[in-house]
């Protein structure tokens, strides 16, 4: 008589998520994209933008490990436009420090005072600096008019960028990956906010720098940009003047 063995069945393995970490190509041609992309800033330095700003507040959040020196193009085209453009005096961005929340409480302590006399903000943050940007104005929902993320990639991880060893370089230690902060950090802020983001970034994934989902105030918009050179893109400046000259309007 013959004994069938018992049938096992195995578990399904689980479905790997999507590597959507820019590939290397791009990566190793952002330092020449990015001084194409000066050249185009200085030709068109002596056109003076539109008068847009009236006097309102930006404050500019630099990407990791830059300070607002890298943002000073940008700073000064809001200069230029009309705008208050205050750099977040923070120097050389490192990332946050111990506990997220603490660490944000008490950069919306500084800005506080770095801010003043204005009642009303808008937050331009670049890469990293855009978590910054939308976390804060989380916080400050009725003070800030305006958010605007360059290159943020809030609706990703670590595997969706390739500057993970940069963040371990500067702080020892891994990013942040816990389920609960990731979805947090994706959820936009309670006022108009904008994602401009480039399918030419080779430093993030342009799919996490957009919104996964509907929301009444965020919008995503797409140019054509290097992550390094989205401080002086001149496409970028003009976006970012644009989108809160508008904003101005509006509430005028």
């Amino acid at each position: 008589m013959t004994t069938s063995s018992p049938v096992v069945t195995l578990p399904p393995k689980p479905v790997a998520a999507p590597n959507r970490r820019p590939a290397l190509s791009l990566l190793a041609s952002e330092p020449a994209r990015a001084t194409l992309e000066a050249w185009a800033a200085l030709l068109q330095w002596g056109k003076k933008p539109s008068q847009v700003g009236a006097g309102h507040t930006v404050v500019l959040f630099p990407g990791l490990g830059t300070d607002g020196l890298t943002l000073w193009p940008l700073r000064r085209h809001l200069e230029r436009a009309g705008f208050r453009a205050l750099d977040w005096g923070q120097g050389m961005n490192t990332g946050p420090k111990g506990d997220v929340d603490a660490w944000l409480e008490a950069l919306a302590d500084k800005l506080h005072e770095r801010v003043a006399p204005a009642r009303e903000v808008s937050f331009v943050g670049w890469s990293l600096g855009g978590f910054y940007a939308r976390e804060l104005a989380k916080r400050w929902h009725d003070r800030v008019h305006h958010v605007v993320t360059i290159g943020t990639p809030f609706n990703g991880g670590v595997d969706d960028t390739n500057v993970g060893w940069l963040f371990r370089l500067l702080n020892g230690r891994e990013a942040p990956a816990e389920a609960a902060l990731r979805e947090r950090l994706a959820e936009p802020p309670p006022v108009p906010t904008i994602s401009l983001y480039s399918r030419r970034d080779g430093v993030v994934s342009w799919e996490a720098c957009t919104h996964a989902r509907r929301w009444p105030l965020a919008r995503d918009i797409e140019v054509q940009a290097s992550h390094m050179g989205m401080g002086w893109a001149p496409e970028v400046l003009n976006h970012v003047t644009g989108v809160l000259g508008c904003r101005r309007k509006a509430a005028a």
